[in-house]
């Protein structure tokens, strides 16, 4: 039987670290000691020290600013973490890529339209707008735009769990949206399938919100898999 690992100097202070950051009741944005301050408080040598926080940087939980100083990041509160080191996707998981997406959008959809407000809504709204003024070869900004559609729609459903599984798939897979954007090549169908799932969103109607977000991405899955070469 192998012995169980036992705690690095490193995974201590990284815990220490995060301690430091929830005791102090910091929040994401707030600058935290210098590097000479925390190796003092920590007794520890500043190669240690920066190892620590290389680990908490690739998590989102802090910000290393060059010249600035050390930031508490944004994804200090993340449950899901994106995979920074994914590989390129193959056809095959292209396609099951979109799979998840059909399992899991579409009740966020209908969650989305029984918790529709003002400011959600008009964020939805916005970036759709967005979206129309770049159907003519703008595909990057066509392709940010759409995934913060996405995006909002999740968030706009009141979990938070699920909304960083789908923002951590749109993150990590973002070439392979880019991709999937050119085998569909149907831009205005694609907007205006995004408008359907607004407009029910914007009526409250969950079931409707539900079937037009998984009809919106069975239609792009059966249309890429049928442009996608033979496995």
């Amino acid at each position: 039987m192998s012995e169980v690992a036992r705690p690095t100097l490193s995974d201590a202070l990284t815990e220490r670290m995060l301690e430091l950051i929830r005791s102090g009741g910091h929040r994401p944005g707030d600058r935290l000691p210098s590097t000479r301050e925390l190796s003092q408080r920590f007794a520890v040598t500043t190669p240690t020290l920066r190892e620590a926080l290389r680990r908490l940087e690739a998590t989102g939980a802090i910000e290393l600013r060059h010249g600035s100083g050390i930031y508490v990041g944004a994804d200090i509160e993340r449950l899901v973490l994106p995979n920074p080191n994914m590989r390129e996707m193959h056809a095959a998981q292209l396609l099951e890529l979109l799979g998840a997406r059909i399992v899991i959008e579409p009740p966020l959809a209908a969650m989305a339209a029984e918790h529709a407000e003002g400011a959600a809504l008009a964020a939805l709204k916005r970036v759709l707008d967005q979206a129309g003024r770049h159907l003519r070869g703008e595909d990057a900004e066509l392709h940010e735009a759409n995934m913060s559609f996405h995006r909002a729609t999740a968030r706009m459903a009141g979990n938070s769990v699920l909304h960083e599984v789908v923002d951590s798939l749109l993150t990590v897979h973002g070439p392979e949206q880019r991709e999937i954007l050119q085998i569909f090549d149907d831009r205005r169908r694609d907007y205006e399938e995004h408008l359907a799932i607004l407009e029910a969103i914007e009526a409250r109607d969950a079931a409707e919100a539900q079937a037009r977000m998984r009809a919106h991405l069975v239609d792009v899955r059966t249309v890429v898999e049928q442009r996608l070469p033979p496995r």
